[in-house]
């Protein structure tokens, strides 16, 4: 991951409302929750809500799909464990033997 994707992710997470959301979402996987269903769980405005999913998805961390009448958004696990190995890459001085059982706790997030 390059330093800039990794950034603009941050940064879309750097917001209550937007982190909230995501937690939320991540909860709910594999399947997902409508933009509404989201809104209401959050006591957000529906527009407000809109824009906060949208952050996100341009930041990468959330996905779309259109089922029916309503948009079901779902985190997107695989790029949240990307960041995370991102900022991890680098621990314990480069010595793989002591990065490793900080980087096995996220084997439950591994495709």
């Amino acid at each position: 991951m390059e330093s800039e994707i990794a950034i603009f992710a941050l940064a879309a997470l750097a917001q209550n409302t937007r982190l909230e959301t995501f937690r939320l979402l991540v909860r709910h996987e594999p399947e997902g929750l409508a933009a509404g269903d989201i809104a209401n769980r959050l006591a957000i405005p529906a527009n407000t809500m809109s824009a906060h999913l949208g952050v996100l998805s341009r930041a990468g961390l959330i996905t779309a799909e259109r089922r029916s009448r309503s948009i079901i958004y779902r985190a997107d696990l695989s790029r949240l464990r990307d960041l995370t190995v991102f900022l991890l890459e680098d621990c314990c001085q480069g010595r793989a033997d002591l990065c490793e059982p900080r980087l096995a706790e996220l084997a439950p997030c591994r495709d």
